[in-house]
């Protein structure tokens, strides 16, 4: 079969399109003919080395496609199945074994690559708002990359909760595209100082919550948005990784928590996964949650989603079909 690998680490030129074998099922596995595959910044993280992995690495956390082989002590799933995943790489691939654990079935209404541009940012939202800081009428939330794949979801997932949104954005494209999804104050970042604005726009009490996938160019600034006791989520990093800080800061500053949570810590069991993926794929069916796709590109095209991704430019999911 073909798939995307890379064997050392680096830019977006270290993925090569090659043959390599297809994989065989363990008793707990089952083999997914793959339909798409989402692009997402941990996959960035994990080709430059930012994230360790075994080398060489077949690239890719999430995908949906067709069962067509399981195990011996499979009983998730059947052969014939559409499903979609997170979690273990391989990805970029025509074909990958999955834990069938981790497997969740499609509703008839949800094509795979809706799938594939939701499972991972969706499930994401998901914890950052019903998890990690439950989001409840009255709270003010900011939300960093607005018009990304996450942050587009978690306008609409905070919406859904009561909470106000405010929303960083770089383009007055991305800032239309922000509010048609519900955020309710946009800031545009290069025009724009983003502290000053919140403040502004809370008449200096600050905000309950900042969710923040950007890292070393927000965090200082996110952390001075926050009211007393605020919440500061830090769920990537895509400027770079974050110095260290010292914890009186946090006190110092309104007593404030830190957290840097990870979807893998969210779904450890198979009932979560499902608990999660039921509801936002539920939403979808109903037409309650929009997923845009930005782009949809070949496999082989798997270096040029990396550079659009790193370039800041897209608005929402990055799909690869083989």
């Amino acid at each position: 079969m073909k798939a995307v690998r890379f064997h050392t680490n680096g830019g977006p030129e270290v993925l090569k399109y090659e043959e390599v074998d297809t994989p065989k099922p363990k008793n707990d596995e089952a083999l997914i003919k793959l339909e798409a595959a989402g692009v997402n910044y941990i996959d960035i993280y994990q080709r430059s080395g930012q994230y360790a992995t075994p080398l060489p690495t077949t690239a890719g956390g999430e995908g949906s496609g067709t069962v067509v082989a399981i195990g011996s002590e499979v009983s998730e799933v059947a052969i014939g199945d559409l499903v979609a995943y997170t979690g273990p790489l391989g990805a970029y691939a025509e074909y990958a074994v999955v834990p069938a654990w981790r497997l969740v079935k499609l509703p008839v209404s949800v094509s795979p690559s809706t799938a594939a541009a939701l499972m991972l940012q969706g499930m994401t939202a998901h914890y950052l708002t019903h998890s990690t800081y439950p989001l409840k009428p009255g709270d003010t939330c900011l939300i960093h990359a607005a018009a990304g794949g996450v942050g587009l979801l978690l306008i609409q997932m905070a919406k859904k909760l009561g909470a106000q949104v405010i929303g960083t954005v770089s383009t007055e494209e991305k800032a239309q595209l922000a509010r048609s999804v519900g955020a309710d104050e946009i800031i545009i970042y290069t025009q724009h100082d983003f502290e000053q604005e919140v403040l502004k726009i809370t008449d200096g009490r600050g905000i309950e919550v900042v969710y923040d996938s950007v890292g070393k160019s927000t965090f200082d600034q996110s952390i001075n948005c926050l009211a007393p006791r605020g919440c500061l989520v830090l769920y990537g990093q895509a400027s770079g990784p974050v110095p260290n800080i010292d914890p009186q800061i946090l006190n110092g500053k309104g007593s404030l928590f830190l957290t840097r949570p990870s979807l893998g810590h969210h779904t450890l069991t198979r009932s979560e996964i499902l608990d999660r993926a039921s509801t936002i794929l539920g939403w979808v069916s109903k037409g309650d949650l929009s997923v845009r796709v930005h782009a949809t590109l070949p496999m082989s095209e798997a270096s040029e989603a990396h550079r659009l991704l790193e370039s800041r430019t897209t608005t929402g999911k990055i799909i690869l079909v083989p």
